[in-house]
């Protein structure tokens, strides 16, 4: 028995190691995961070496995701022999049994107790008489309702953003798509739960809030809007109420996966007035009403309409879509129509990717089969549109003074620290869409990664900007801020 005199013996604690593959709804899912593994002892291993099991969470939408989740747990069972899986592939194990036998455990997507039921069985933590009897933290949920789901306490991505996650799963019926089947149905979280999510971070330092769902246009359908209690008042789970509160806690707040929903143009307006950023990612996927009939996509023959509508409600408005070239039965016809679409909705911010079909999705069952060297000729010519549409609207931009958030330090050798800096526009979400190359100028060492500037954008090209800091305007969100940040 330890006397009070005596320093009680080190209690090894076990390391987890963590891989998170897939889209940013993904990544939220892991920060609630080492969230937990943090609050109940667990440290996170930094590589292979130090850790004694890992956690995969997958991805599993398309052919090359699934791919690349089934590589990522063979090199991780290859280094530790303890693997735990989660995520989307996690829904089908039997994907993941066929390849890889030896795994420890599978579990499916937002599982977040099940994955620490099973780290806790294959590394318990030693308890001591001075911390065993401290209760161990909430698990991910409680009473399995997402409404209650704890915010995330480790974040995955730099301390000036954050990803939000509003709802899980999804009510569509894509042709293309099994996310209804490996996520579920659509659950809404409470209002007054995202929105304390949020105001949590901007008190942290957060400056840049991005909105994400599988269907954000949707948020709140599933609890027929009900109200919940945010600072004293009640929210609907309504994304027009969401965005307006959001909008009023004075940092940046960016909208993902918003489908054109008639009520978008209410989230339009709140951006004309300045209250969220002029940023609307919306998957479009195709614009001949044929092939979107056949993906079972909404909007077809109208999303031209919608999109001049935004406009004129809002002219600054940043549009980013996806789209898919060679669905089957996509005609050279149908392919026109995509790009005769493409140059007239002259959209800011685009991505497109060659069908690939997906276990289990209903278009691996349609005819018309699209061979894979037309599908990549029809990339190429959608690419070439859609990156001269892109040169054109960045050249408007030479001369105009921009916010730019900074995102990291881009200095040459010999330069003073802080010199040269990369950002983005209030129109760039980070990872898929173009920066913006600063020089400080007599502002060099006085900016910090997560600051925003105003720059004067002097040169362009197909995706990128280029310019000079000419002020460091001071960082006043309406949302107290916790500890010492300076002046920013």
């Amino acid at each position: 028995m330890t006397s009070v005199n005596e320093t009680p013996p080190a209690v090894a604690v076990p390391k987890v190691g963590f891989i998170s593959l897939g889209c940013p709804k993904a990544l939220v899912d892991s920060e609630r995961i080492l969230t937990q593994l943090r609050a109940e002892g667990y440290e996170v291993a930094p590589s292979y070496e130090d850790a004694q099991a890992v956690i995969v969470n997958t991805c599993g939408f398309i052919t090359p995701a699934v791919e690349e989740s089934l590589s990522a747990i063979g090199e991780a069972l290859d280094a530790t022999g303890k693997v735990i899986v989660t995520g989307c592939l996690g829904e089908r194990p039997e994907k993941i049994l066929e390849r890889h036998p030896k795994v420890a455990a599978i579990t499916g997507s937002e599982a977040v107790d099940d994955v620490m039921g099973h780290v806790r069985e294959l590394l318990p933590i030693e308890t001591d008489t001075f911390t065993g009897l401290l209760p161990v933290a909430a698990p991910g949920m409680r009473n399995g309702s997402l409404d209650d789901l704890l915010a995330p306490s480790v974040k995955l991505t730099p301390r000036h953003y954050a990803y939000v996650k509003i709802a899980e799963g999804c009510n569509h019926t894509c042709a293309f798509c099994i996310i209804p089947k490996l996520r579920g149905r659509q659950v809404s979280r409470d209002a007054g739960s995202v929105l304390y999510e949020a105001y949590r971070l901007i008190a942290g330092g957060t400056k840049e809030i991005m909105i994400i769902s599988q269907d954000t246009s949707a948020y709140g359908v599933d609890v027929r809007y009900r109200e919940s209690e945010f600072q004293g008042g009640q929210v609907r789970a309504h994304l027009t109420d969401l965005a307006e509160k959001l909008g009023e806690m004075g940092a940046w707040v960016r909208m993902h996966y918003v489908y054109p929903y008639p009520h978008v143009e209410r989230i339009v307006e709140l951006m004309a007035q300045g209250k969220i950023l002029p940023y609307l990612d919306v998957p479009l996927q195709h614009a001949s009403p044929r092939i979107l009939k056949l993906m079972r996509r909404p909007g077809g023959g109208k999303q031209l309409d919608t999109i001049r509508r935004w406009r004129e409600i809002c002219p600054e408005l940043v549009i980013r879509s996806t789209f898919i070239v060679g669905f089957p039965g996509e005609t050279e016809e149908d392919f026109q129509e995509l790009l005769t679409f493409l140059e007239e909705a002259r959209l800011d911010r685009v991505g497109a990717f060659p069908y690939s079909d997906v276990e289990e999705a209903d278009a691996k069952a349609l005819p018309g089969a699209v061979p894979e060297e037309i599908k990549q000729e029809r990339l190429a010519r959608f690419m070439e549109v859609a990156q001269r549409i892109s040169t054109e609207k960045l050249a408007e931009k030479v001369g105009c003074v921009m916010d730019v958030i900074i995102d990291e330090f881009n200095d040459d050798e010999g330069d003073e620290p802080g010199t040269r800096l990369i950002g983005r526009t209030k129109g760039d979400a980070p990872g898929i869409d173009g920066q913006v190359y600063l020089y400080a100028g007599e502002l060099a060492g006085q900016i910090k990664v997560g600051d925003v500037v105003r720059a004067r954008i002097e040169d362009s090209d197909e995706y990128d900007l280029y310019g000079e800091v000419v002020a460091r305007p001071e960082w006043r969100p309406n949302v107290p801020q916790l500890g010492h940040f300076g002046r920013h």
